[in-house]
């Protein structure tokens, strides 16, 4: 008893440097130097992600006023990073190739893709299924096609149907009007002359 009648009489001595000593060291949290203020941005820049959704998509790629692709599909969401830029889209995806006076050379359709614009590549996936004006034919479940080459590459299987011939196997690289390619493993029988 004698303890708290000793500490009584100095209660609002203490309440009043407690409450002091809070305000000065929230003050002071309250100011950060320029550097430590860049450092929590960084950190909050390295860590934010945003997203664009859209539905019914219709997409463009011009190069230099020339229509190169067209592209549609039901759904597509885009994530922007600081060192990436992603589209997901949601099929069915259909693709159409121009050449540089507009005429459409190449046809794609697929279930899926996506698209990183930093290294201009489309992904396809699902039923994916090529055709180009002259009446050749590619069948696959994945498709990778780098635009700055125009070339496309697959490791899975695919079938390859041209007006003479028809070709199956595994792992693919060629053109996108499928005019020069090569598949790494064939299978199925072949008639030589």
């Amino acid at each position: 008893m004698q303890v708290t009648a000793i500490l009584e009489p100095h209660k609002p001595l203490f309440s009043l440097l407690l409450s002091l000593a809070l305000t000065a060291t929230l003050a002071s949290c309250g100011e950060l130097s320029e550097e430590q203020a860049h450092q929590v941005d960084e950190a909050l820049g390295d860590s934010l992600t945003s997203t664009t959704e859209s539905w019914d998509v219709d997409m463009e790629i011009i190069e230099e006023g020339i229509k190169k692709m067209h592209l549609t599909g039901s759904y597509a969401a885009t994530y922007t990073a600081k060192d990436s830029n992603t589209t997901r889209i949601k099929g069915p995806v259909d693709i159409q190739l121009y050449d540089s006076t507009g005429a459409v050379t190449t046809r794609a359709s697929c279930n899926r893709a996506v698209y990183n614009a930093d290294k201009a590549i489309f992904e396809l996936f699902g039923d994916v299924r090529v055709n180009t004006s002259d009446n050749r034919h590619l069948e696959s479940e994945y498709l990778r096609w780098g635009q700055d080459d125009n070339r496309i590459t697959t490791p899975k299987f695919v079938i390859i149907k041209t007006p003479t011939d028809s070709i199956a196997g595994t792992g693919f690289e060629g053109t996108t009007d499928l005019v020069n390619y090569t598949i790494t493993k064939p299978t199925g029988q072949f008639l030589v002359d």
